[in-house]
């Protein structure tokens, strides 16, 4: 089952979360403790000109997935049975070229570094067997007080 629906059904995240329509949903599969891929299909109203999308659809697909990495990574390092809600301290996302609409892209995300309550990820968007966008961030498990603590739960 993907990260998303088993941890956080209830979300309203416009990128990942499973309880907005009107949202991206993107789906993360775990590939082992560090390493993650998701799939999505954009259609025509996430274009930015015809036949491709729009950068910020991009950056929420890449800032997402690579969230879902850290909390998943978090989880499995500090032996817990719910990832850490986990919010984004930056994230740089390079586009390297266009990005076709109405294709299945390829999202995988890669723990490059990790601590007690943060991790650094590298996450790449893929089209056919090109890379459209690369990604770098960072991201934090928040703690009670924070506005974010509860979203998932």
């Amino acid at each position: 089952m993907n990260l998303q629906d088993k941890y956080a059904p209830n979300s309203i995240c416009f990128g990942c979360g499973p309880a907005n329509e009107k949202g991206l949903q993107i789906k993360s599969l775990p590939i082992d403790d560090s390493n993650t891929e998701a799939v999505f299909t954009p259609a025509t109203h996430h274009e930015a000109f015809p036949g491709m999308i729009n950068g910020g659809i991009i950056g929420s697909l890449l800032d997402c997935h690579s969230n879902w990495t850290a909390a998943w990574h978090l989880m499995n390092k500090s032996g817990l049975d719910h990832p850490p809600c986990t919010v984004t301290a930056y994230f740089n996302v390079k586009l390297l070229r266009p990005t076709p609409s109405g294709v299945e892209l390829k999202l995988t995300a890669t723990v490059s570094e990790a601590k007690e309550d943060r991790a650094k990820i590298t996450s790449e968007l893929i089209a056919g067997d090109k890379v459209c966008a690369t990604c770098e961030g960072l991201f934090v498990a928040v703690k009670p007080g924070h506005p974010a603590y509860h979203r998932w739960h």
